[in-house]
């Protein structure tokens, strides 16, 4: 049996400790007690599994590189900013 019945029974504090969980920022024994209760709590594992997925696309996303003229663009703009202050 869960222990929580749906998403509004689990208190911000233990959402948040589901982000700590998937940055690593936990103790061996908070890491166990996360884990049970992400098995027992088909609510907070969807909230986890959703974390994970938007976590996936934005890593994925930031991996992409601008385009090199771009870059030249963007450097030009700054070198011209740093001329004009002068």
């Amino acid at each position: 049996m869960s222990d929580c019945q749906s998403l509004g029974d689990c208190d911000d504090s233990r959402i948040a400790r589901i982000y700590e969980y998937l940055d690593g920022a936990l103790s061996c024994d908070d890491l166990a007690e996360i884990k049970t209760h992400l098995d027992s709590c088909p609510d907070c594992a969807e909230e986890h599994d959703l974390e994970c997925v938007i976590r996936s696309v934005v890593k994925r996303s930031c991996k992409e590189a601008a385009p090199e003229n771009l870059k030249a663009a963007i450097l030009d703009r700054i070198h011209q900013s740093r001329t004009a202050e002068v």
